[in-house]
């Protein structure tokens, strides 16, 4: 289906099964697997429209919308998902499917990174956000091995077959590619001195339901407060240390702010830990090794010229070589923010 065709079909679906009139619908924000789109109605009211590829199992993103309303009802800022009029989440009509939700006016994502009172506003929106899924019906929090948040054994198996497909088809001696067999090998050599930091983890970390995908362009700002948290994952238990580092310790934000970024840290965590005095103290001093260890441990975005060449785009390779900068950042300065961290949980 063309674009135009598709824009089309939106609009129809809008007017059809949501009980919007459509006055406008165009492009919006890009996704990584759906396309978007912005609908105005004839009321002025804005929509954000997320349309399914063709074939696309919507089971999984219905999950994900209740999860996000789940949160919303206890207070989150999430945007309102608007039912169709038989009451569903998700309407597919010709093949089409699309979810609609309220339009986030006057907000920007966080790729911009953290700074000033943004530091709190997202610890003290995260712990809130956490704290409310503990109790989601998918399970109770559970601790698991800390070695299964930041595995090393599988970061070192990746890592040598990647090797192993760069050997059997060199990329070409200058670009991204050349730099992501360079960057694997020295991944790899590193991994030994990465367990040994590991080690000072503590023994288990807690794991519960969360967002599942709390990265920078899912976490809308508008000033200095958080606008609206977006694109749940379906239930899953993952650390929720990790979800806490992987938003506030974001490559960008460590890279553009040197002199911020630990300081920050403790105001996020001290209002995180405000918003949600359940989770444990050693998890949260754990943050910054768990996202250190975590970045250390990714091949992503390192697989993609290899798996998905389309994907490589110059925001995807300044992207990649952020990610790696930033984990040596964290991990020269890991004592100095984990004393910090002591300060802000004693």
């Amino acid at each position: 289906m063309s674009g135009e065709a598709e824009t089309m079909a939106v609009a129809g679906i809008l007017a059809l099964l949501y009980r919007i009139t459509p006055t406008a619908v165009s492009q919006g924000p890009a996704g990584t697997v759906t396309r978007n789109y912005l609908a105005e109605d004839h009321k002025g009211r804005r929509w954000f429209v997320k349309a399914y590829p063709p074939g696309t199992d919507v089971a999984e993103d219905r999950q994900a919308l209740a999860l996000g309303e789940t949160a919303r009802r206890a207070g989150v800022p999430v945007p309102a998902v608007r039912r169709t009029v038989s009451g569903d989440v998700i309407a597919s009509a010709g093949g089409l499917s699309v979810s609609v939700a309220e339009y986030v006016a006057d907000a920007q994502t966080a790729e911009g990174g953290l700074s000033g009172g943004r530091w709190a506003a997202v610890g003290e929106t995260v712990g809130r956000l956490h704290r409310v899924l503990v109790g989601h019906p998918a399970g109770p929090p559970r601790p698991v091995a800390a070695r299964a948040v930041c595995d090393v054994a599988r970061a070192g198996r990746q890592l040598e077959e990647l090797l192993a497909r760069w050997a059997a088809a060199p990329p070409a001696p200058d670009g991204f590619a050349a730099w992501c067999a360079h960057t694997s090998k020295q991944r790899l050599a590193a991994l030994p001195e990465v367990a040994a930091r590991l080690e000072k983890l503590p023994v288990t970390l807690m794991t519960q339901v969360v967002h599942g995908d709390l990265a920078s362009p899912n976490l809308l700002l508008r000033g200095e407060k958080v606008a609206a948290v977006i694109d749940f994952r379906p239930p899953g238990h993952r650390s929720a240390a990790w979800e806490l580092g992987r938003i506030v310790l974001d490559p960008r934000t460590v890279l553009a702010r040197p002199d911020d970024w630990i300081p920050g840290l403790a105001r996020a965590v001290g209002a995180y830990r405000a918003a949600n005095p359940e989770l444990p103290a050693e998890d949260l001093l754990a943050v910054p090794r768990v996202a250190a260890g975590y970045l250390a441990c990714s091949v992503y975005p390192l697989s993609e010229p290899l798996n998905d060449p389309a994907a490589v785009t110059p925001e995807l390779e300044a992207y990649g070589r952020a990610r790696h900068e930033a984990t040596g950042v964290l991990w020269e300065r890991l004592d100095e923010a984990e004393e910090a961290l002591r300060d802000v949980l004693r």
